[in-house]
């Protein structure tokens, strides 16, 4: 979900377990040359789900990476899919109230423009986390330190890979 620590999280992932680490809306960018709240407002949120979907299935057709993908991309069963076959899918999974706190600013969040933020990302939640359950290797309560978080994963994949 939005404000989960992903991108901080992966990032010292990728870094410790020494490989490519791609965060999934910034690449979107770096492809299109536009920021992800004018692809909402020329493409609507179905068009940006389409190039989401398009660059997820390139990026997880090889291994060697850690990516962070954006909190929407599990509403697409094909992306679902992806993730499942592409490796370990660890779910970080913090409260609507964490998500709110950390992203309230944050104008780069298209779906958040709205009235009444909080409820947005708690109704988000509700629709978003059995998805995420369904495809999840592991769940962590995100919230805490990243170091924190990144050795509790860390534990998680040992055990993954002890099985």
């Amino acid at each position: 979900m939005m404000g989960a620590g992903k991108t901080t999280v992966g990032r010292k992932l990728a870094r410790r377990l020494n490989c490519e680490f791609v965060d999934l809306d910034h690449e979107i960018e770096a492809r299109t040359g536009v920021s992800i709240p004018t692809i909402f407002e020329i493409e609507g949120e179905a068009g940006f789900r389409q190039r989401e979907a398009r660059v997820l299935a390139e990026l997880t057709k090889s291994g060697g990476r850690v990516v962070a993908t954006g909190g929407g991309v599990v509403l697409d069963p094909r992306n679902r899919a992806a993730m499942q076959r592409a490796g370990l899918v660890v779910y970080l999974h913090a409260p609507p109230e964490l998500l709110y706190a950390r992203t309230r600013h944050d104008r780069n969040r298209p779906l958040l423009q709205v009235a009444d933020p909080l409820r947005r990302i708690t109704e988000l939640v509700e629709r978003r986390d059995p998805l995420y359950r369904e495809v999840a290797d592991v769940v962590i309560e995100a919230g805490g330190d990243p170091a924190g978080v990144l050795a509790l994963i860390e534990t998680e994949m040992g055990k993954k890979c002890e099985n």
